[in-house]
């Protein structure tokens, strides 16, 4: 009899060897040397907080209404030699890995618990077997709260994941709601980051609306529903309820960080009462983390001046075609050395424990 523990090694296993030999948009062909990052001389770890897989889970969700969803997914998704060899190329040391979608949400809770469990052990699998280069965060079920605290705490305790990967909305409700707080409470008193990435912004904009040349459901959608999403998590107070709560957000925290000074002013207006008690930019610099996905100069300087160093991280969305930015940080002459180092890995080496 084949239990889940030896069938969700061999899904992993057979996915990776399925990928033997693939390419990814943009990648080289030929294999190269390891690329190490120094800074004055002094090598530093380069941590990836943006870095995408999926565990196929397609025989638990075979003859279910979400047995499209469980496979591979996009080109470069399931785990194997090349994650390794474009980490390698990119200058990357460890990737904290995340599995996004949340298409999972959809599912009844027996199903949901079922998915969950099997995600986190592929990924805690993969990771045992490359514990050098690799954590992972959890994958929670939110749409039911108390099993997601509960699935967040056995990967955490059980599995050595340092976190959880969520969503920006729970099929269209805000997680600002009371009924999330079990989760936000479990996740502050583990003390782990959670990672939220959009979706899109599906939540958000009329179905239709972002189609079109110039790729804006994400190129838009995804920033606009992160903004949406810690915005709603400060001007109604979940931050100051949970205030040692970290959450990671990717695409540079969205469109927040370059417009804080509207948002400043947005609880002083007579007609707009806010929960929150301080101002966002003082969440910003404290409980958010967001990547370097900005893509130049300027951008990158301006997410720094806005808050500060120690709250960016090092991302790269992999395996998904976008400009690789460690060296955006490398050449970047208003920062220093060490806000150089804390935000390609230092950052995160203390936020996931590495």
């Amino acid at each position: 009899m084949t239990t889940r523990r030896r069938f969700i090694g061999s899904v992993v296993v057979g996915a990776a060897s399925a990928w033997t030999g693939a390419r990814w948009p943009g990648m080289l062909s030929a294999q190269g040397a390891r690329r190490r990052i120094s800074i004055a001389g002094r090598p530093v770890t380069v941590v990836d907080m943006h870095a995408h897989c999926v565990i196929p889970v397609t025989e638990i969700v075979r003859g279910t209404p979400l047995a499209s969803s469980g496979g591979a997914g996009a080109p470069g998704l399931v785990l194997g030699p090349e994650r390794l060899e474009a980490m390698d190329r990119t200058g990357v040391d460890v990737e904290a890995l995340t599995i996004n979608g949340f298409w999972w949400y959809a599912a009844e809770r027996a199903l949901a618990r079922a998915i969950v469990s099997a995600q986190n052990e592929g990924l805690a699998k993969w990771v045992a077997a490359h514990s050098d280069r690799f954590v992972a965060l959890a994958s929670v079920a939110l749409q039911f709260p108390d099993l997601a605290a509960e699935q967040l705490e056995d990967g955490v305790k059980r599995l050595g994941l340092r976190g959880a990967s969520i969503g920006g909305h729970v099929n269209g409700e805000e997680l600002s709601q009371p009924k999330y707080d079990v989760f936000w409470a479990k996740a502050a008193e583990l003390g782990v980051l959670v990672f939220m990435h959009p979706n899109n912004a599906q939540n958000l904009i009329k179905p239709g609306t972002l189609r079109g040349r110039g790729g804006l459901d994400n190129v838009i959608g995804n920033p606009l529903e992160t903004t949406h999403f810690l915005s709603r998590l400060i001007f109604e107070g979940t931050l100051d309820k949970f205030p040692g709560l970290k959450i990671g957000a990717a695409h540079g925290g969205g469109y927040l960080p370059s417009y804080l000074g509207r948002s400043e002013v947005g609880c002083s207006r007579g007609n707009t009462p806010c929960t929150n008690t301080k101002n966002p930019s003082a969440y910003m610099r404290s409980q958010v983390i967001v990547d370097t996905m900005v893509f130049s100069d300027e951008g990158l300087r301006h997410l720094v001046a806005e808050l500060g160093a120690s709250q960016v991280v090092y991302g790269t969305d992999v395996p998904y075609d976008w400009p690789v930015t460690v060296d955006l940080v490398l050449n970047a002459s208003f920062l220093s050395d060490a806000d150089k180092e804390a935000i390609l890995g230092g950052n995160l080496k203390r936020l996931l424990r590495l």
